[in-house]
C-alpha cells in the first residue's frame, strides 16, 4: 500500500481555498482530505478517485489512515472531506448528517455490500448442514481453538468493522466465542489455510472482496434480516442487511464549488471493478496509484462519465 499517513492535526489548504484566489469561485480544486479505512476494497475506491482527482482535476489529495467511526468525527473539524465507502452506520448518519448537519450523503458507489458468517468450501461440501445456524452448536467443538476458551471460535476481523457478532452469538445461544484476528489480511490468511489444510473455520467475511474469486467461501444462513431487527445492538438476533454502499462528504466540501465534489458525487462502479483494483494491490503488490492508473487507462469511458459537469 502506498498511503500518505497524516495525523488528525494535519494543516494545509482547505477545500475551496487557494493561495491566490478562492477555489470555489475559480473552479480550482484545492486540497481534498480523503479518509482511508482499513480494508483493501475501500483503498481501491480511494485510489481510483484520488488518481482521477490529481491527474484530471489538478487536486492535491491527502490520504488519511483512519478507522470508520473516527473518519466521521473529522467532518466537523475539517480533517476529513470524503469517506468514499460507507457501510450503513445509521447512528453516525443521525449524528453527523441529521443532527449536526456537518456531513451529507453524496450518493451510491454502485457497490453492493454483504456481511455474514462463512465457512471454507471444503467444509460446506463435507458437512452441508453446517450452513444452517441452528446446527452450529452441534459442531462447536470442531471449531474450538486455543483462543476460544473451550467454545467454538467465530473469527472476526478488525474490531472497528461493522459487526453484530458478539450479540448474535449470545442471542442465538451459540456455544461460540468471537475472536478478533485484527485485520482483513488475517481473515484472508485464515480462510486460505482452512481450505488448503481442511481446517474447521467459521469466520466473519464480506463482499465485495477479491479473495472470494480465489476461495469461494460459503455463507451460513442466519435468521433472516427484517427492517428494524438490528435496531437495538444488544438484542440483534438476525442476519446483516444488504448494503447499498455510499459516499459521505463534509457539507463544507459539498458547498465549496470544488470540482472534486462533482467527481466524488458522480463516482460509481461495480463490485467487479473494485475487486480488479483491490486484487492488483493485494495480490499483484502494485502501489495503489499504479493499480488505479492501470484501471483508469482501461476504463476511460467510465472516468469520462464521472467528470461530466466538472
Amino acid at each position: 500500500m502506498v498511503l500518505l499517513l497524516a495525523s488528525a492535526a494535519c494543516g494545509g489548504a482547505k477545500v475551496g481555498e487557494d493561495s491566490d484566489s478562492d477555489a470555489g469561485s475559480s473552479g480550482k480544486c484545492g486540497t481534498v482530505n480523503l479518509a482511508i479505512n482499513p480494508w483493501v476494497g475501500y483503498e481501491a475506491n480511494a485510489a481510483v478517485v484520488a488518481y482521477v482527482a490529481e491527474n484530471e482535476l489538478g487536486c492535491k489529495v491527502v490520504k488519511k489512515n483512519l478507522l470508520e467511526q473516527v473518519s466521521w468525527q473529522g467532518f466537523s473539524t475539517g480533517v476529513v472531506d470524503v469517506i468514499i465507502e460507507n457501510w450503513g452506520h445509521d447512528d453516525l448518519v443521525k449524528k453527523y448528517i441529521t443532527d449536526e448537519k456537518v456531513a451529507v450523503d453524496a450518493g451510491p458507489t454502485g457497490n453492493k455490500g454483504e456481511i455474514g458468517w462463512y465457512v471454507p468450501p471444503w467444509l460446506a461440501k463435507a458437512h452441508p448442514d453446517v450452513l444452517e445456524w441452528k446446527n452450529l452448536n452441534k459442531y462447536a467443538s470442531q471449531f474450538r481453538t486455543s483462543e476460544s476458551g473451550g467454545k467454538g471460535q467465530l473469527l472476526d476481523g478488525d474490531p472497528s468493522y461493522v459487526t453484530n457478532d458478539a450479540a448474535l452469538v449470545q442471542n442465538l445461544k451459540l456455544n461460540f466465542k468471537v475472536v478478533y484476528s485484527g485485520s482483513e489480511t488475517a481473515l484472508i490468511t485464515a480462510l486460505r489455510q482452512a481450505e488448503q489444510q481442511k481446517k474447521w473455520l467459521l469466520t466473519y467475511f464480506y463482499s465485495p472482496q477479491w479473495f472470494l474469486n480465489e476461495v469461494p467461501a460459503v455463507k451460513v444462513k442466519l435468521p433472516p434480516y427484517t427492517p428494524g431487527c438490528d435496531a437495538d445492538p444488544k438484542k440483534v438476533a438476525c442476519d446483516y442487511p444488504s448494503y447499498d454502499l455510499n459516499k459521505i462528504v463534509a457539507k463544507k466540501f459539498a458547498d465549496s464549488g470544488s470540482p472534486a465534489y462533482t467527481l466524488v458525487k458522480n463516482f460509481t462502479w461495480t463490485n467487479e471493478d473494485q475487486n480488479e483494483v483491490a486484487k492488483s494491490i493485494a495480490v499483484d503488490k502494485m502501489s495503489a496509484e499504479a493499480a488505479a492508473k492501470e484501471w483508469v487507462e482501461a476504463n476511460q469511458d467510465k472516468v469520462d462519465a464521472w467528470l461530466k459537469g466538472v
